[in-house]
């Protein structure tokens, strides 16, 4: 099978899930994607990040270069076409080339359903789009049910969007509860230093609890944004900047637990990543992936979303009950294995068999896999 991921920015968790993907066997994997950091991207992935892959990043100049872009993917003669949503024209636009007229079309979609006018329009405006596709994959149960509501059959939607590379993350529990100070005091955010990640939210909270609590633990925060400034005013708060997927297993070796206050988040692979890496999560509601990731007083603790006081509570929570972190942490990991690399891998293989094959055989008709943990 051929098959062509158009992509917007890379990412280390995407590079490690197309690895295992081109790794298996009756399939050969290409992606076109956009370099990091472009347009105001919120990252910075060095190229590096998808060395061995047969990947095209494309440039600021590139990305919106609609022949160059059917160029690029027409030239491998794609059994399949991997599309994000419909928000970017030239990808779109590859699912009505006639130079791909023989290829099947999955679209990705990570956008919850929030019930807005917006959204109960969507229909009206690419409802046909969405009704080309072979398959609709979407991360968990909140982008279901806008698929849902766009059209997509229950048959064609999949969940497990997203993957993250489990085994660079799983064995810092041990590292973490094999120190020699125990297991670490030191809360972590990671992502943009911005509106919609509540940046005020979480500095706010933190600094009620550290008002609260005698020795208040530190906050290293890993990203960057337009408020990195203010970050870098605050008492307790340590800014790493962004840190590249190679130096991630160092910084968490070193937290107790990972705190996220978004406003809008709709899958964040953070949380998945510090399930796997054995942390106890604090996060808002608005977090989609909390829904499959986070069970309070189990892995962690979930909050209502733009509320600085739960938020602080939950960290007060945390630190007075710091000898519970340890097994927590560690059963965070288990929810983590189901979204490995290997994982992702095995479900969207199968996919793809499901739809190359007989158009109206039994694999066209296969019933949603249910996800390996």
């Amino acid at each position: 099978m051929r098959v062509t991921f158009c992509w917007p920015e890379i990412s280390g968790y995407m590079a490690a899930c197309w690895r295992s993907l081109a790794g298996r066997a009756g399939v050969d994997v290409r992606i076109i994607g956009f370099r990091s950091g472009v347009a105001g991207m919120i990252a910075a992935f060095a190229d590096e990040t998808v060395a061995g892959l047969d990947c095209r990043l494309l440039s600021p100049a590139e990305r919106d270069d609609a022949t160059l872009i059917e160029s690029l993917v027409a030239e491998q003669s794609p059994d399949v076409v991997v599309l994000p949503g419909w928000l970017h024209a030239p990808y779109a636009a590859l699912a009505s080339s006639p130079r791909l007229v023989g290829a099947r079309f999955v679209m990705i979609m990570d956008t919850p359903w929030r019930g807005t006018m917006r959204q109960r329009l969507a229909r009206l405006r690419v409802g046909r789009y969405v009704a080309r596709m072979d398959r609709v994959v979407v991360p968990g149960e909140r982008a279901w049910q806008f698929a849902r509501r766009l059209g997509a059959s229950e048959s064609a939607i999949r969940r497990g969007l997203y993957g993250i590379d489990y085994a660079l993350f799983h064995p810092l529990h041990a590292r973490r509860a094999s120190r020699p100070g125990g297991w670490p005091r030191r809360f972590l955010f990671t992502g943009r230093y911005g509106p919609d990640k509540g940046i005020d939210v979480l500095l706010e909270a933190y600094r009620q609890y550290r008002a609260h609590v005698h020795d208040p633990w530190p906050l290293t925060c890993c990203g960057t944004g337009p408020l990195r400034e203010t970050l870098a005013r605050e008492p307790g708060v340590e800014d790493r900047g962004f840190v590249q997927p190679r130096d991630l297993p160092d910084v968490s070796a070193e937290i107790g637990a990972f705190v996220l206050a978004s406003r809008f988040d709709p899958w964040p692979l953070v949380i998945a990543e510090a399930c796997a890496a054995g942390l106890p999560v604090i996060c808002t509601e608005a977090c989609g992936s909390a829904v499959e990731l986070v069970r309070s007083y189990y892995n962690g603790l979930t909050v209502a979303t733009d509320d600085a006081d739960a938020l602080a509570d939950a960290m007060g929570w945390s630190h007075a009950h710091h000898a519970r972190l340890p097994e927590m942490g560690q059963r965070g990991q288990a929810l983590a294995a189901a979204y490995a690399a290997e994982v992702w891998a095995e479900r969207w293989f199968e996919m793809f068999a499901e739809i190359v094959g007989p158009r109206h055989g039994p694999a066209a008709h296969a019933p949603s896999l249910v996800p390996r943990g």
